[in-house]
Formats: C-alpha cells, structure tokens, sequence
C-alpha cells in the first residue's frame, strides 16, 4: 500500500497548491490516510458526510485526473466513504448514480449535480453563487433566480442545488417542480376544495424549487397564492431558487408585488456557450455516451461546435446522432461522416434562422415605409426624430411578436446595446397608453405585417 499512500500525498500536496489554506484544511488535511484497495479504487476515509459529499461532488474528478497523471502504471481511482461504509465486507458504492435510482426524494434528478455541469465564462458566476447558495440555504440569496434562454443548463444548475443540500443532509425536505405543474396542482386543489393539502405541501418544504416561473403569467390567482408561499417560506428563511428564461423585471402579465419579490435576492444569468466552452461540454458527454471511444477527433467536436451554437441540449443531441449513425452504419467516425449524420439538422436550422431573419427585416422594411424613410437611416446611426421614432416602433415591435433578448434586436440597429434597446421599448410602451395618433399607427403597421 505504500505506493498508494505516495500517490495519495501527491495529490494533496496538488490540491494544496490548488485551494486556499482554509479549504484544504476544511476538506483535506483530515484525509491522511488510503485505508484499502479494492477493484481498482483506492479508498480514503471521510470523517463526516458533509465532507464525504463535498468532496465527491465538487473535487473528485480532480482527484482521479491527478491520479491518473502521476500513476500511469494501471487505472487506478479513488472513492471517499464513511467508517462505517469501509468496515462492511462488500463493494462500496460510490456517487455514481444508477437508472434504477436516477430520481430522488422532491422529483429531483439525481444525475444533474456540481460534479457534472462544465462550467465556462458564461455560466462561471451563475455556478460559483449556486455553490453558495447549496452551502448556506436560506442565508446567502433568497430566493436565487437564475435566467437564460432555453437549453442553457438552468435546470441542471437548479437541481445540482437541490442534491447537493440532500447529500448533506437527507432529512431537509426539498421540492422541485416545474411552474406549469404548480399552477395545475393549484387548479386542481381549488376544484377538490382541498386547499389546506396544497399549502401543506408547500409550505412544510425547507427548500422550493421552481423551474420556468414565466409559466405563471397571466394567472392573476395562481400568482397570488405562489405570493403567499413565497412569503411563507422566506420569512421562515426556507430557500427558494427559481428559473426563467428572462430577468424579473422583464417578465410580462406578472404581479408587480410577486417580480420585486424576486429582485430581493440575487439573480444570475446563463448565457450561450462560446466554442471552447461547447466543446468541453461535448468532450464530458463524449465521456458518457461512448467512454471506450477514443476516435472522435478535435476537428469532429469543433464541426458539431461551430453549429450548433445557442442550446446545450441540441448541441449534445448532435454528438448523439453522429455516435449512433456511425455504430449502426458500422463505419468510423470521421468529418466526412460527421457532416453526414448533421446535414438534415443543419439544413433544417439554416431554413429556420433564415425564416427568423427574414422576419425582423419585414417589419424594419414595413416600419421603414410606413413612415417614409430608407431601412439604412432606420437602422443607423442619426439622431434625427425622423427616424428615432420609427426605429424605436420597429425594435418595439421585433420585441412584441418575437420576444427575443434586447441584445439580439440591437444587433439588428447596427449592434446597439442593450440599455439602448431597452430604453426605446420602454418609450413606446409609456406613448402608447396616451397617444392616440402613436398606436393607430402601429395597429396599422400591425395590419401590413400580417400580409
């Protein structure tokens, strides 16, 4: 075992190097010891769940890269467990998670945890303030809202949340659901006159998570008892963690009380992946889909990267289409069938975005002629009235039927930010609750874009 114990101090000696002082003296310096060697694994023992869990969870595939690098002899990889755990004589079942127990206590999935969710710049903060929040509950950000578009790994960060505080402790009582199934519970209770089980279910929970909270627009009664739940559980500092796919104060038909509510915590955001990010995630479901396969190249992840660019659910259901069409044509993986295998997908979204393209520069050409300017000066830079108020109608618009992101529509006035767009919208909305003249004008505009 004295080999097993060198290669142990390695590591920690890299870990140390890695973490602050108070880290590793929390989580690493207790662990001293390689207790025993059994299929491959080398076991340590944990002193306490908490660190047990923490370490598998956030630093185990560190920990088995490391080994893998220093002792190059033969696989080789380590399992954190408890006393107790290491003294029965039988194999020691590790983090890893089966599809018998894929689903856990408050219909979470168990698979969607820290350990796994690759982390890059545009989802870095979001995940450093989901770590804290899993580690002090109801202490650091009540509620948290995390927004971003669809397929951006909202979900996995909310429910990685919501099995890291299980993990350390099993008797918190944690409910996840998505918004659509709280407003049908709600119906229902309503309708079976049982509303004192539907608050019992919700209020009885240390932690609540909702998924897709803009679910709940335009259900004035739904919203009001999600209200007095929300108020419920923070007074009681119970946490809650909510998802969207925008920011609070963008969310539409949504009482006013309940979006200020959502603003007193912290809110994050998960933007689109750039390419060295996508492949990442590509290399780590690589691992998972097809771990004996070591003839996917770069060049292969990069093609499925470059197109496949705005949804992490489509972009590792590419992955899959290649895996799958290789196997069962029995053919090697190579670019020429990598393109292959995609081009009914990447046809299919260049018709798509085409489609949507083609969409915003209808109503800027529609906008443009309504009021008898030329779709360069709406787009462009001049300040003149001329054309700020058309231009405005047209992003108002864009916003109305396609309720895209307000960095997107800048793109398309000669790449203005953000705040510019904003603004312009916020304009035209305040207008059209007093000029008469304004929204006869858009009603028409309206009409034209309809033909």
């Amino acid at each position: 075992m004295q080999q097993y114990q060198s290669l142990w101090e390695q590591i920690l000696a890299e870990m140390h190097d890695h973490l602050d002082d108070e880290i590793y003296n929390e989580y690493f310096a207790p662990l001293s010891n390689v207790q025993k060697l059994n299929d491959s694994y080398l076991y340590v023992v944990a002193p306490s769940p908490y660190i047990q869990a923490r370490i598998n969870r956030l630093y185990l595939n560190k920990i088995n890269s490391l080994a893998k690098n220093i002792y190059q002899q033969e696989l080789i990889g380590f399992k954190f467990v408890l006393k107790e755990e290491l003294d029965k004589d039988k194999r020691i079942i590790g983090p890893e998670i089966s599809l018998e127990n894929k689903y856990r206590e408050g219909d979470l999935n168990a698979t969607l945890s820290f350990n796994n969710f690759v982390v890059g710049k545009s989802n870095r903060f979001a995940f450093q303030m989901a770590l804290k929040v899993a580690d002090q509950p109801g202490i650091i950000a009540n509620p948290f809202y995390i927004f971003g578009d669809v397929g951006l790994g909202k979900t996995h960060l909310m429910q990685a949340i919501g099995n890291f505080i299980l993990d350390n402790n099993i008797s918190t009582n944690v409910l996840y659901q998505k918004a659509s199934d709280f407003l049908e519970n709600y119906i229902n209770k309503v309708a079976q006159n049982k509303m004192d089980e539907f608050n019992d279910l919700y209020r009885n929970v240390d932690i609540l998570l909702i998924d897709d909270i803009q679910q709940l627009s335009d259900k004035p009664k739904t919203q009001m008892e999600f209200f007095k739940i929300f108020d419920y559980l923070t007074n009681q500092n119970k946490q809650i963690v909510l998802t969207s796919d925008k920011p609070a104060n963008e969310l539409k038909n949504m009482m006013s009380r309940l979006t200020s509510r959502f603003q007193q915590g912290i809110i994050v955001d998960i933007s689109v992946p750039d390419l060295e990010h996508r492949v990442e995630i590509l290399r780590r479901k690589l691992v998972l889909e097809a771990p004996e396969s070591d003839e996917v190249g770069i060049e292969i992840l990069e093609f499925i990267a470059s197109y496949f660019t705005t949804n992490i659910r489509e972009l590792e259901g590419a992955l899959k289409r290649v895996l799958y069409y290789a196997m069962i044509n029995n053919v090697p993986i190579n670019l020429k069938l990598t393109e292959e295998a995609l081009e009914p997908l990447i046809q299919t979204k260049r018709r798509t975005e085409q489609l949507s393209e083609n969409s915003f520069d209808k109503i800027q050409s529609i906008v443009a002629e309504y009021y008898n300017v030329t779709v360069h000066d709406l787009i462009g830079k001049s300040r003149k009235a001329i054309y700020t108020l058309p231009r405005h109608i047209a992003m108002y618009l864009i916003k109305l039927k396609h309720d895209i992101p307000y960095k997107t529509i800048g793109s398309f006035f000669n790449n203005r930010d953000h705040s510019t767009v904003l603004n312009a919208i916020g304009k035209i909305e305040q207008l059209r609750k007093d000029d008469i003249s304004l929204n006869t004008a858009i009603e028409q505009i309206l009409k034209k874009m309809e033909n």
